[in-house]
């Protein structure tokens, strides 16, 4: 019984009402229009006149549902009234490409809205309408009962026939009865218009099944791009800690003996934290969802820089140079750089001290790189007993993955390990 009475008592339930009769009260502003064949025809009937202004009223109503501002409008209206969680329709965005951010892709063919699909918010509209109008027809009428029945307000009395047998309430306690029971009836008409309103709105204002499809396919985007930064994030700041710390301990160590060495590795650990602080801000913001600025765009042109800082690190470099650089842009520019930033990362975190081979080749149609650094006399028993990242390794085979490129990544010989990367130039410029 008290369940019953539930529906009756939540606030949601008049909330619904009021969503029905906001949209019977919308479309009498269609009603004039819907008149107007009745002047041209006056001669006609009056049902076929009822009857035409009705048709002609309903295709009315169901036109303005075409219009997807129409759809957003009561998608956001049934969210706060009716409170049916809807997800806001699908919007196709192509935002313009930057370097650091890619486009989103454009809405696949199958996730076209079909002829279906486009008469589901018309069909709302019609039936939210006539959900309105009967509600709100149904309830006032009963409220207008239960207000003037009492003690026979304004004259009114209330009779009902039945099988040839009448009941009539002129007054008295009787009245107050019949009152309330309207009264209930009405609360009864807005569970009901609600309960309905609730039930069609997932149906006809939910997402469709192309819809669904674009809401995975933009899940999907948004997920393959936080993965990005993630290995982004982890690529430049990994390798700004870990060249961080050395500057640190050499700037430590020479600091009574050569305090101009001192103040060069001062100066390094300076704009290496810049760098990184322009990495993370760029990263955090794409994650807040917030406006991003121009990402970060560091490329093969960059790799001098690279270098110096890990050698005024203390780092002893062998580079090795080949090709023109410039030839390669875009995308595998990027991609390189990172590729090469994580190799140095690992051979500092992980190597000897002893010398780094850096190794980068050319060619018109391959780019190979090339990281080789001492792991100690100690590491001989194959690819496991070499300590690497939990995650810059599978991050750089996913990269390179992506790119159709190649990776090989282990022991080069009893004391050393090697890197080296091959990236088809074609392909991915």
């Amino acid at each position: 019984m008290i369940r019953g009475l539930r529906p009756l008592l939540r606030g949601s339930t008049y909330s619904g009402m009021l969503f029905a009769y906001c949209g019977a009260l919308a479309s009498l502003s269609l009603l004039p229009f819907a008149l107007l064949p009745t002047l041209a025809w006056p001669s006609a009937p009056y049902g076929v006149q009822a009857v035409l202004v009705l048709l002609v009223w309903a295709a009315l109503i169901g036109s303005v549902g075409l219009a997807r501002a129409t759809r957003r409008a009561l998608i956001a209206f049934a969210r706060r009234l009716l409170r049916v969680p809807l997800s806001a329709p699908v919007i196709s965005r192509r935002p313009a490409g930057s370097p650091g951010i890619r486009s989103t892709p454009p809405t696949p063919a199958s996730a076209v809205p079909s002829g279906a699909d486009l008469w589901r918010t018309p069909l709302w509209l019609l039936l939210h309408v006539a959900l309105g109008w009967t509600g709100t027809l149904a309830s006032g009428v009963l409220i207008l009962m239960g207000i003037a029945l009492p003690g026979g307000w304004l004259g009114a009395e209330a009779g009902l026939s039945l099988f040839g047998r009448s009941l009539r309430s002129d007054g008295g306690w009787q009245s107050w009865v019949v009152a309330l029971g309207c009264l209930l009836l009405a609360a009864v008409v807005c569970v009901v218009v609600t309960s309905a309103l609730r039930w069609l709105a997932p149906r006809l204002l939910g997402p469709s099944s192309a819809e669904q499809l674009a809401l995975i396919a933009e899940r999907e985007q948004r997920l393959a791009e936080r993965n990005r930064l993630a290995h982004e994030l982890h690529d430049s700041i990994g390798h700004t800690l870990t060249a961080t710390t050395i500057q640190a301990a050499v700037a430590g160590e020479v600091l009574s003996a050569d305090p101009g060495a001192a103040r060069a590795a001062l100066r390094s650990i300076e704009e290496s934290a810049r760098a990184a602080l322009e990495d993370l801000d760029y990263v955090l913001g794409v994650l807040r969802e917030e406006k991003a600025e121009t990402a970060p765009t560091r490329t093969l042109a960059d790799l001098p820089e690279l270098l110096g800082r890990l050698r005024h690190a203390g780092a002893v470099l062998e580079v090795e140079l080949s090709g023109e650089l410039a030839q390669v842009q875009g995308t595998l520019s990027r991609a390189a750089y990172r590729i090469l930033q994580e190799g140095l990362t690992n051979a500092l975190r992980h190597g000897t001290g002893g010398p780094i081979g850096v190794r980068v080749a050319v060619t018109p149609d391959r780019l190979e790189l090339g990281v080789v650094n001492e792991a100690g006399a100690g590491t001989r028993t194959g690819t496991g007993a070499f300590r690497m990242s939990g995650h810059g390794l599978p991050g750089l085979a996913e990269r390179v993955r992506l790119l159709h490129g190649g990776i090989e990544a282990g022991p080069d010989g009893p004391r050393h390990w090697r890197l080296a990367v091959r990236l088809p130039v074609r392909a991915s410029a």
